[in-house]
C-alpha cells in the first residue's frame, strides 16, 4: 500500500477531518502548520516510505464512494514519475476538476521539486494524469479568510493559464452560485486574484507569494 498523508494548515475543522480519516485509514500520517505549500509536501514525503504517496488536503471532505482499497489494487501499474490528481467538487461554483482533489505523488520527485514554482503540483513532474473520478468535496468556504484565500490563489493560476478551459473556470469563480457560504468573499478573492495575476504576470517573485499564507493573510487584511 502507498502511504497516505493529510496536510493541513490552520483549517478550522482540520482535527475533526483528520480523526474521521484516521478511522478509514489507520496508517494515515499528518503534516500540519508547516509554513509554505512546497515545504509541507516535502515534509510529507520525508514521512513516507513508499515510492508514491497520497495527499489529502486539510479542507477536503472525502466522499464515501472514494475507496483507497480499490486504488491500492493498481499500485503496481502506476508510473513512478507521474503526478496523479483526482477530481473534486467545488462548493462555490459546482465545478468538478482537479482543484483540491486527492493527489498521488512520486516521493523522490517531491523531495527534489523546484520550490520557486507558483504551482506546486505541476512543478513536481512534467508527467501529469487527471483521474476521472471524484474523490472529495473541497470545503474551503468555512470562514471569510479561507474562502478569499482559496479563490485568490486559484484565480491567479487560472488567469495565468490563459486557455479556453481555464478562462471558463475563471468565469465560474467570478460568477459563482447565488446561494453558498461566504459567496461575497469568493467573488472578492477571484477578482483580486485575477487583477494581481495580470499586474504581476512577468514578476515571478511576486507571484510566488501566493504560496505564503502569512503574505496572503496580510494582503486580505489590507484590502478588506
Amino acid at each position: 500500500m502507498f502511504d497516505v498523508v493529510f496536510i493541513s494548515y490552520r483549517e478550522p475543522n482540520r482535527q475533526r477531518r483528520f480523526n474521521n480519516l484516521k478511522n478509514r485509514i489507520p496508517f494515515l500520517k499528518h503534516v500540519t502548520d508547516v509554513k509554505g505549500i512546497h515545504n509541507a509536501h516535502i515534509k510529507a514525503a520525508q514521512l513516507c516510505d513508499t515510492k508514491m504517496f497520497y495527499v489529502i488536503d486539510g479542507d477536503a471532505d472525502l466522499l464515501d464512494t472514494f475507496n483507497f482499497d480499490e486504488n491500492f489494487k493498481y499500485n503496481f501499474n502506476v508510473s513512478y514519475d507521474t503526478v496523479y490528481v483526482w477530481q473534486s467538487i467545488n462548493p462555490i461554483n459546482d465545478l468538478i476538476y482537479g482543484y483540491g482533489g486527492v493527489k498521488l505523488l512520486p516521493r523522490q520527485l517531491v523531495l527534489d521539486m523546484d520550490k520557486s514554482s507558483k504551482d506546486m503540483t505541476t512543478s513536481i513532474s512534467k508527467n501529469f494524469c487527471v483521474v476521472e473520478q471524484i474523490s472529495n468535496r473541497t470545503s474551503f468556504n468555512t470562514d471569510k479568510l479561507s474562502t478569499w484565500r482559496s479563490a485568490f490563489r486559484e484565480c491567479v493560476k487560472l488567469t495565468l493559464s490563459d486557455d479556453v478551459e481555464s478562462d471558463a473556470r475563471l468565469n465560474s469563480w467570478l460568477n459563482p452560485l447565488a446561494e453558498c457560504d461566504y459567496r461575497d468573499y469568493a467573488v472578492r478573492g477571484a477578482k483580486e486574484g485575477k487583477a494581481f495575476a495580470l499586474e504581476n504576470k512577468n514578476n515571478l517573485t511576486e507571484l510566488n507569494n501566493i504560496n505564503d499564507y502569512d503574505w496572503l493573510r496580510n494582503r486580505y487584511n489590507k484590502t478588506k
